[in-house]
């Protein structure tokens, strides 16, 4: 089978050494702006799978015991090494994804910070003395690490979302068997590679590919592993959150979202619906955070929606691999008919399609910029998730009206509002359901504040304080 030459052969990553899979089994990896095959993903087997568990046990009993100070110092070498490997790891998520390799140089840097801050955090994973009641009894609460962690990466920030999940882990004490995404496993595979080389004790961390329900299947039920965390759907988060209850295992999970924005009078409506489009399309809208339900004072509306639509029209689509493009394809083929099918709801609906709508192309996962005007509550896409470059605008009357819309899905990831009114600022923070609430810009996340969701979105948090914690459990010890 033909391959792209520089896309590196996928290994196993099993007890610190690199392995083919089971033979014959094996999923083509595909380049969506070339819809090209570039590789082939190994299947693990259940020996291997059961290696790599017993690995991560025999690792974490070693692995708990180094201080925080040389775990740290291991986490900085890996920082250190991916921010000088910067060029080959953009070059690998821009061929696996197909985001532009701008936006892939920023997940580099982003997933460098993430290490150093969970490497520097894990140094400061503090107790308490607790004030007795009785002389000569001495009340500590320590915080000790979970034990061996079973991690799921979605494949739409492949460098990211891996490193939220292993740093953080690492960081805590615990040990790690990661399973990628079947798009692009070439980047955690390559944060094995660098964190092998920044000395991480063979075993510590294993990544092992293949069919993701078995090996889920197989890893959760594991009495192994202690704790899970996933990135992914509602859907598929809600059935592995039933699994690791079954072995009452900790259980992180970030899933979907659809990202309200609520826009009030007052504000530079062009300057904002170009910054709003450039946020949009970011990764072209396959970001859990893309600012997606853009719900605009009637005032201003119309204003909005039409500004929206020039500045979507204007972005450049292509492949990400070339300096000029501003927004690539899709992950794959399903995303290309789901995109379509909003499209479609839309407009048997009588939903005016502002900008966009179609596909590029018949050669890689292109689709148009698209916005849908003023769509009512029961169109698809006021109520699905599009999870690509598809937003949707209505206009409301009043600030409650305004959070009634934001509030009305059973999902709660991100939130944006933007006002020049502290009274609606403070309003929109308290009143809004979300994990995460930006108020007067895009940023969601960073790796130093938690990130997570509340209902439908999650349970738990990743990054900041809290995301240390979450790979942590609570010891009280009483001595007299």
């Amino acid at each position: 089978m033909k391959t792209d030459s520089k896309y590196p052969r996928l290994r196993l990553f099993i007890a610190g050494r690199w392995i083919d899979g089971a033979m014959g089994d094996g999923t083509e990896v595909l380049d969506p702006a070339r819809g090209d095959v570039i590789g082939v993903m190994p299947h693990a087997s259940k020996s291997q799978l059961d290696e790599a568990l017993d690995s991560a046990e025999s690792a974490f009993r070693a692995w708990r015991s180094v201080s925080p100070y040389d775990r740290a110092m291991i986490l900085l070498r890996a920082a250190a090494l991916i921010r000088a490997r910067a060029e080959d790891l953009a070059w690998l998520i821009t061929t696996e994804l197909g985001k532009p390799l701008a936006e892939a140089r920023l997940e580099v840097e982003t997933a460098a910070s993430i290490f150093a801050w969970d490497a520097e955090e894990g140094r400061r994973a503090y107790g308490r003395v607790i004030p007795s009641r009785q002389p000569g009894v001495r009340q500590i609460v320590v915080r000790e690490p979970v034990g061996p962690i079973a991690a799921f990466a979605p494949w739409n920030a492949p460098l990211i979302t891996p490193s939220r999940k292993i740093s953080g882990a690492l960081a805590a004490g615990c040990s790690v068997v990661i399973k990628p995404a079947e798009e692009t496993p070439a980047c955690t595979l390559a944060l094995a590679a660098i964190l092998e080389e920044a000395g991480l004790p063979a075993g510590t961390l294993n990544v092992v590919t293949g069919n993701p329900a078995e090996i889920s299947k197989y890893l959760i039920s594991s009495p192994l592993i202690k704790g899970v965390t996933f990135t992914g759907s509602t859907a598929v988060g809600k059935a592995l959150a039933a699994e690791a209850a079954l072995g009452m295992k900790r259980m992180i999970s970030e899933l979907g979202g659809h990202a309200p924005v609520l826009i009030f009078p007052e504000i530079d409506v062009e300057a904002l619906a170009v910054s709003a489009a450039k946020a949009k399309f970011r990764n072209a809208g396959q970001v859990c955070t893309s600012p997606t339900r853009f719900f605009v004072h009637e005032s201003i509306h119309a204003r909005f929606a039409e500004a929206f639509a020039e500045a979507a029209g204007r972005i450049q689509v292509g492949d990400g691999r070339d300096p000029t493009t501003q927004m690539g394809p899709l992950a794959h083929a399903r995303r290309l008919s789901s995109i379509e099918e909003f499209v479609d709801d839309a407009r048997d609906r009588g939903i005016a399609v502002a900008t966009g709508g179609g596909r590029i192309g018949n050669r890689g996962f292109f689709f148009q910029p698209t916005l849908l005007a003023d769509a009512g509550d029961d169109s698809l896409a006021m109520n699905v998730e599009p999870f690509g470059p598809l937003a949707v605008t209505q206009p409301f009357g009043s600030t409650q009206e305004a959070i009634r819309l934001a509030n009305r899905l059973p999902f709660g990831l991100a939130a944006y509002a933007f006002t020049h009114d502290s009274r609606i600022s403070a309003q929109v923070a308290e009143e809004v359901e979300s994990g995460n609430v930006i108020i007067n810009h895009w940023q969601a996340s960073l790796p130093e504040t938690p990130f997570g969701g509340l209902k439908d979105s999650g349970q738990g948090r990743e990054g900041g304080i809290e995301g240390l914690e979450a790979f942590q459990t609570v010891k009280y010890v009483s001595q007299a």
